[in-house]
């Protein structure tokens, strides 16, 4: 998202959708998801979800500087005026794991090793379909792992994702390997 692509969203998408829940009485106060999909002629929505997107949140998690409990106290008691989050300036990507088969059929249970080895603070892998059984982790569904990095740019950010999706030994998971292509193109 360029910031004109994003100005335009929140202009003809995100204000005006607020701004009508608030004019027939039913203000929103809370997280608002909004799935887009650009096209040629523009951003177009596709849906809105009352919770936070995954992996879309989990890429923001790694930049955001604010405290998100206090931002999202904030937002629930009505206090939200005047706070503003604030960001790292590093470019973040996240790369998602997901079980061989997916999005068709898969397997559970298969093992995932070294995942939790490779947290730093550039690179944080988010668990989204595991499970402990003992010591081991498990697979416990498709899309399992979201591997997420922070990097100066977008080629930096995806060189430390992948760096670390080839550090977790998972032979049952497999990843695309072509995520920033295209704001790497530009």
């Amino acid at each position: 998202m360029t910031p004109d692509l994003m100005a335009r969203t929140m202009r003809e998408i995100i204000e005006p959708t607020v701004s009508g829940m608030a004019a027939r009485g039913t203000p929103y106060r809370g997280v608002l998801f909004a799935g887009l999909m650009l096209t040629e002629g523009g951003p177009k929505l596709i849906e809105y979800n009352a919770r936070f997107g995954d992996p879309e949140t989990q890429v923001l998690m790694l930049r955001l500087k604010s405290d998100l409990v206090d931002l999202l106290h904030a937002t629930a008691t009505g206090a939200l005026a005047g706070k503003t989050a604030e960001w790292r300036p590093e470019t973040a990507l996240t790369v998602v794991m997901a079980t061989r088969g997916y999005p068709g059929s898969y397997g559970k249970g298969s093992e995932i090793r070294n995942a939790e080895s490779l947290d730093d603070e550039n690179v944080h892998v988010f668990h989204a379909g595991t499970r402990r059984d003992g010591a081991r982790l498990l697979a416990n569904g498709g899309r399992v792992l979201n591997v997420t990095a922070l990097g100066a740019d977008v080629a930096e950010a995806q060189e430390r994702a992948y760096q670390a999706v080839d550090g977790i030994d998972w032979p049952e998971g497999f990843c695309r390997r072509d995520i920033g292509w295209r704001a790497l193109s530009r």
